[in-house]
């Protein structure tokens, strides 16, 4: 009976150990990226302006959005140089996007 008790033990011990490990993300629409990825992004002189409610002015470089499965290695070499991004208005959306895999 002592055995069996042990082996018990031992087993609810060691089963975390070999379950498969599995990738989550916070995001429903997670990014999965199985393989190496690279990313080099710079921004030199940006300017992102919004004005206005439920407005977006984004200047992105070099990024993996949401939504997004990547199987094998992945270089990103972004690079913005004097770039602007201006909203005005109701519900407008302005965005430059340099080297941005998926997503909206």
């Amino acid at each position: 009976m002592r055995l069996v008790s042990i082996m018990v033990a031992a087993t609810l011990l060691s089963a975390p150990a070999l379950a498969q490990q599995i990738q989550r993300s916070s995001n429903p629409q997670g990014v999965q990226i199985q393989g190496n990825t690279t990313i080099q992004a710079e921004n030199q002189n940006t300017s992102a302006l919004a004005v206005g409610q439920g407005n977006d002015s984004r200047n992105i470089s070099g990024a993996i959005k949401g939504g997004t499965q990547i199987q094998g290695n992945t270089e990103i070499r972004a690079k913005q140089v004097n770039s602007t991004a201006v909203t005005v208005g109701k519900d407008n959306k302005a965005s430059n996007e340099a080297g941005v895999i998926g997503g909206k």
